[in-house]
């Protein structure tokens, strides 16, 4: 089932990370599974459509798909928060949006992560920093947020050695950020191939 779009504030980008390892499903490049009858990595891209910029933190996947920009931090595999810094550093400047989507490529729903997110950041202040989604444990899920990019520039600028090796809780725990509790399938992801196994299950029922 795809989300009812939601409106997102004006000037949005989107970061997806998808460069990761994919240890747990022995390296598979999980961007690149299928679900549904698209890859993950395509189900993220269309979920953030009108955005602008959208960049992908991985190498080259998909050299199809139209209007997205390739980056990579430096070295590869530097973890998720290296991948933001790099994808804000190349922000900089003319094409820097005023809200950035920050998303991983193995979102389930990302479009319905999208929708949640634009759904509360109406109520936002001025002096909010951006909202993430929180799973049924309390967890916040930094990549189902959506930040103010100036917040998440000076973030980045402020980790030493461009991320490497950081947390996404060092870059955005201390942020103003406001928690929004989600229905667990809307941030699931797909770590494992059970994880896989059962989306597809889900997706098939849904369409039945």
């Amino acid at each position: 089932m795809t989300a009812s779009p939601a409106p997102l504030p004006a000037r949005t980008g989107a970061l997806l990370l998808a460069g990761g390892r994919g240890s747990r499903m022995g390296g598979q490049v999980k961007p690149l599974l299928e679900l549904d009858g698209r890859t993950l990595l395509r189900r993220a891209v269309d979920a953030v459509r009108g955005c602008a910029p959208v960049t992908v933190v991985a190498p080259v996947l998909d050299a199809g798909l139209d209007g997205v920009v390739w980056v990579r931090e430096e070295p590869p595999f530097g973890g998720p928060a290296a991948g933001v810094v790099a994808a804000v550093e190349a922000w900089r400047g003319d094409t820097e949006p005023a809200w950035t989507l920050l998303l991983a490529c193995d979102l389930v729903r990302p479009d319905a992560v999208v929708a949640l997110l634009g759904e509360s950041a109406v109520p936002l202040g001025s002096d909010a920093d951006g909202v993430c989604l929180v799973d049924g444990e309390g967890r916040p899920q930094w990549l189902a947020g959506l930040y103010r990019t100036a917040a998440l520039v000076r973030a980045a600028l402020a980790l030493p050695d461009a991320g490497q090796g950081a947390s996404l809780r060092a870059l955005l725990g201390d942020l103003a950020i406001t928690r929004v509790p989600a229905p667990s399938d809307t941030v699931a992801d797909i770590d494992t191939w059970q994880d896989l196994d059962e989306a597809r299950l889900r997706a098939v029922e849904e369409e039945s």
